[in-house]
Order: C-alpha cells, then sequence, then structure tokens
C-alpha cells in the first residue's frame, strides 16, 4: 500500500441512550444526510416495540440490542480461486465488520417489509430478530449453512 490508512473517526453517542452503536445504525438508517428524520424513525420504532411488548419486563434498547445480536453471523465465505476452480471458503468475520453486516441486514430486512410507516417496519424487524425470526434472522441461518457446507474448503484461507 502506497499510502497509510485513515485514521478512524470516532463516533459521537446518541442525545437520548448515549450509546455509540444507536448512533451507527441511525448512520446507517439515514438516507440523503437526513439525521434527525433517521433518529426520528429509530426512537418511534423503540416506542412502538415497547408498547407491543408491555407485559415483558425489558427495556426497548434491550430488546434491540438482543435483536442485533441475534443477527450477528460469526462467519462467513468468501470465493477464492485456486487452479482455475472458485471454491466457497468460510472465513472468521472481524469483530467491526459483524456490527455492521448485523445492522445493514435489520436495516435492509425492515425495508423490504410491508407496513406504513418505516418506523413501524423497522420495530415490525426488531421484533422478529428478538423472537429468532425474520429475514434478517434467516439470512445469518442461511450464511452460518453455506459455511458450514463449504467447511472442507477452510484450508484454503487467506
Amino acid at each position: 500500500m502506497r499510502k497509510a490508512k485513515p485514521k478512524k473517526r470516532i463516533t459521537l453517542p446518541d442525545p437520548k441512550f448515549n450509546d455509540v452503536l444507536v448512533t451507527r445504525f441511525v448512520n446507517d438508517l439515514m438516507i440523503d444526510g437526513k439525521k434527525s428524520i433517521a433518529y426520528g424513525i429509530f426512537y418511534d420504532a423503540l416506542t412502538i416495540v415497547e408498547n407491543r411488548m408491555k407485559n415483558d419486563e425489558v427495556a426497548p434498547l434491550d430488546v434491540w440490542k438482543k435483536a442485533l445480536e441475534n443477527v450477528t453471523p460469526a462467519v462467513e465465505v468468501k470465493s477464492r480461486r485456486v487452479g482455475g476452480a472458485t471454491f466457497q471458503v468460510p472465513m472468521e468475520i472481524r469483530p467491526e465488520r459483524k456490527v455492521s453486516i448485523s445492522i445493514k441486514n435489520l436495516i435492509l430486512f425492515a425495508r423490504k417489509r410491508s407496513g406504513k410507516s418505516m418506523a413501524d417496519k423497522l420495530a415490525a424487524e426488531i421484533q422478529a430478530a428478538y423472537n429468532e425470526e425474520g429475514g434478517a434472522y434467516k439470512k445469518k441461518e442461511e450464511t452460518h449453512r453455506m459455511a458450514e457446507a463449504n467447511r472442507a474448503f477452510a484450508h484454503f484461507r487467506f
């Protein structure tokens, strides 16, 4: 590499929960630089989750964190060419990448859901992920299945 790696920018914690992970989530949720709208969607989604899960004694932020944890993959497959053949090689995922994959999957499958508002769709996806179901959780399971099926090629790691 010719240039030095750029310094990691520090993300400031969000105003309501004082959590950096929430800020990362909101930054990925944001479209066209409209951060205040993204914060509004996220906080509304947590309010909806809180209303739906009144009988459980769990804070909505903890529900969201557990949902993120449930959709976080441990391994992924990467394509690797060896002598003309392409193999799907299972690889461990770096911690920062794990978090970003889980956030992106949760948002992606929330956007694909049917519902009135984005807050409503996000709340539904968070609840589904918390209960170990829904699109984002299925994606994680599928990734793990692919890695398990291609475990024989693990020695091609690079």
